[in-house]
């Protein structure tokens, strides 16, 4: 049996928060687990419950719903919701998953959870990174039945070119058909980071970084803006 994909509803409005905890009630596969009308408390929540979806209002007291996506952006996937369509642009370059204008009808609620759900695997979780103990996997190569061993430890960065992504390490590039959320979702957080819509890399295998790139294997790539909150916050971390 397919798992429910669960959401969280964020809205300082609680008139707005229960229009959606109704859709949601009406819609088979779809769960919501929490609802606050604090974008700081959703932060909590979302740690907490772990949702595949956040239904995210962008006009909010103490954080607006684009500084939160910021903070959370590869944890979940954002459905951004308001009253304000001069908003529908930034919310789509934040790689938000849909963005609903209020009010928003039960059909219109329907196709962003679609569309959410086509974005989460079958299993029904995207949460099943290995654990650190698992210091290997396989990838499918070119050929029927070819498959690759690679060692996590030896890997410095992975690259999305169109449907294609490129395992970079040490010695070789190992190229396989496949996605970059695929890799995102699979790898060990604590041991790697989304620096670009295109890459992921090894965080202890960084050899220098400033405010717009990173430098691994003696080679430049770019630091998207989008994620460089979440960067620099690992680095300060780390900072002596």
């Amino acid at each position: 049996m397919t798992k429910p994909i669960t959401c969280i509803i964020v809205d300082d409005e609680p008139p707005a928060i229960r229009i959606l905890q109704k859709y949601a009630e009406q819609l088979p596969g779809l769960e919501c687990v929490a609802t606050t009308t604090s974008a700081l408390e959703a932060l909590r929540l979302i740690e907490v419950h772990q949702p595949d979806i956040l239904f995210l209002d962008i006009q909010m007291r103490d954080l607006t719903g684009i500084q939160l996506s910021a903070l959370i952006k590869d944890k979940v996937g954002i459905i951004f919701t308001t009253a304000y369509p001069q908003f529908a642009v930034e919310g789509f370059e934040l790689n938000a998953i849909d963005y609903l204008l209020k009010p928003i009808a039960f059909s219109r609620f329907i196709t962003a959870v679609e569309k959410a759900r086509a974005t989460i695997p079958l299993t029904g979780s995207k949460h099943n990174i290995p654990s650190t103990e698992e210091e290997f996997f396989f990838i499918k190569t070119d050929g029927k039945n070819k498959f690759k061993r690679v060692e996590i430890a030896d890997i410095f960065y992975i690259e999305s070119i169109k449907n294609y992504i490129v395992i970079h390490t040490m010695n070789e590039q190992i190229v396989t058909y496949n996605t970059l959320k695929y890799f995102e979702e699979k790898l060990p957080e604590n041991l790697f980071i989304k620096i670009h819509k295109s890459f992921i890399i090894a965080f202890n295998k960084i050899e220098k970084t400033d405010n717009n790139e990173v430098w691994l294997l003696q080679k430049s790539l770019p630091l998207g803006d989008t994620y460089k909150i979440d960067f620099f916050t690992r680095i300060n971390e780390r900072k002596l």
